[in-house]
């Protein structure tokens, strides 16, 4: 029955208990196990009387307050060896609510007799007092996967059927991306929003051959900026922190020289670089460039991009380090011939 399982998708209305913080999931019946779930991208926001929003995606909730914001605010671009877990698994029903999703499925027989029968006798649906775990009401949940809303790869390898787990315990280990604060720091790691990275040059307009172009960054633009994901349901969460540790410049053209050589500008006191003073035009900066050929009628495209060192703490005292993320601009710089008048 697979593939009529596969081809099956119900949505499910589900009323929640005021203890959960979980988003009424739209479910998939079937999936690769047997009454797995393909999960839910369901998500709704709500705004705290301190002003802050906190944002429910798939089962868990994300505390944005002390994210990046502002027009030119994206995501970090992280290694290509690593990626946030594209689906995870967390607390998604009571026994009540799971009844209340399954039952409707196995009643309208399209999933097939026999499967509907093992389903059945999985949850112990016939006992009144005890199917579903309904004794244990109120001491745990059936747990669930959820999706990335994006997509990205590997968003359907959550194919775990539900699976119960009680109150203070930790999920299965052998179940990939059960929710933990390490997990939760992940997710967490793919919400971060961090500012735009247009530098400050001088001069601003118009540069010359041979002549240094000064590069800053402002301290106050590009402070720590951070993430915090929870399952209040079960009293874990995590944050993810994004610190500003250097600024990458790439001139847009092999007839440049960066400022160091390798391009790379290290943070110091709060700022990437230094804003240029008047009367040091010649000097050397401590980050920049110099343009050794004209950019003719058009211009160079300057890439500046920003690493940011992340770390995480979590509950229970846990934390660690996640892999560093990258995000770049790319601005126009014109670059002129000193204009040289013989008399």
């Amino acid at each position: 029955m697979p593939a009529v399982k596969n081809s099956l998708r119900v949505t499910a209305l589900v009323s929640l208990a005021s203890v959960l913080v979980i988003a009424a999931p739209t479910a998939f019946a079937g999936g690769r196990g047997e009454g797995g779930t393909r999960g839910s991208t369901d998500q709704r926001a709500e705004a705290g009387g301190d002003g802050t929003v906190s944002v429910t995606v798939g089962g868990v909730v994300f505390d944005r307050s002390k994210n990046g914001s502002g027009d030119s605010a994206g995501a970090l671009t992280s290694p290509a060896s690593w990626s946030p877990p594209p689906c995870w698994y967390a607390p998604k029903y009571s026994p009540e609510q799971l009844q209340e999703h399954l039952e409707p499925i196995w009643e309208a027989g399209s999933t097939g007799h026999e499967w509907d029968a093992k389903q059945r006798d999985k949850f112990n649906a016939d006992d009144e007092k005890t199917g579903f775990n309904k004794d244990k009401s109120g001491k745990g949940y059936w747990w669930g996967s959820y999706v990335n809303r994006s997509y990205p790869p590997g968003w359907d390898s959550c194919d775990e059927d539900y699976f119960w787990v009680d109150t203070g315990d930790a999920p299965p280990a052998n179940v990939e991306n059960a929710v933990t604060p390490e997990v939760l720091a992940e997710l967490a790691y793919a919400e971060i929003r961090v500012p735009g990275t247009e530098v400050t040059l001088a001069p601003a307009e118009t540069t010359k051959v041979n002549l240094p172009t000064w590069a800053w960054l402002d301290g106050a633009e590009f402070k720590p900026v951070s993430v915090t994901a929870s399952v209040e349901a079960i009293g874990i969460e995590a944050t993810a922190t994004a610190e500003p540790v250097s600024l990458r410049i790439e001139p847009g053209t092999e007839d440049a020289e960066t400022h160091p050589a390798s391009g790379v500008c290290e943070i110091n006191n709060g700022r990437i670089g230094e804003a240029y003073a008047k009367g040091r035009a010649e000097e050397t900066p401590p980050c920049g460039v110099t343009y050794l050929r004209s950019s003719g009628d058009g211009s160079y495209p300057l890439r500046a991009t920003v690493t940011w060192q992340i770390h995480w703490t979590g509950t229970g005292g846990a934390g660690g380090g996640l892999p560093d993320g990258a995000f770049g601009a790319t601005q126009d710089v014109v670059v002129q011939e000193i204009q040289a008048v013989n008399r």
